[in-house]
């Protein structure tokens, strides 16, 4: 059963083009960081763009996978977003600011400055097993 399991978990990740992509982008839409309107917004238009760009469900240096979270801990200030491999953290991204955060930080590889509330970078050498 579990070899039947793992089969289809991994056609799956294959399929969704899973360690093709360059970045991950999390997004909270949790209530206490922001109304759902406002954090569903922002999700459909972090979808949209990403597919209109074709960095969803793509390969390439801007491919990028999609996360909405129901919370980063944050709970104030958002809708809340992190992206890695860059552990860069924005605050307040509604979405009017979808389209300039995916061309400036995602196509162009410039993070925006003044939205950025912190950054946690993941190690470019970390190990891929623990003991």
């Amino acid at each position: 059963m579990a070899d039947i399991e793992n089969g289809k978990l991994t056609t799956i990740a294959e399929k969704l083009l899973i360690g093709q992509f360059h970045r991950h982008v999390f997004l909270c839409i949790g209530e206490t960081c922001c109304s759902s309107e406002v954090g569903l917004a922002a999700w459909d238009a972090l979808k949209g763009e990403l597919k209109d760009r074709n960095l969803s469900l793509a390969t390439g240096p801007a491919a990028c996978y999609r996360t909405k979270v129901g919370c980063l801990r944050i709970c104030a200030g958002g809708p809340i977003m992190v992206v890695y491999p860059e552990g860069t953290w924005y605050a307040g991204m509604t979405a009017d600011r979808i389209p300039r955060f995916v061309q400036e930080h995602l196509v162009n590889g410039k993070p925006i400055e003044e939205w950025i509330i912190a950054r946690n970078p993941l190690p470019n050498d970390a190990p891929t097993n623990r003991s």
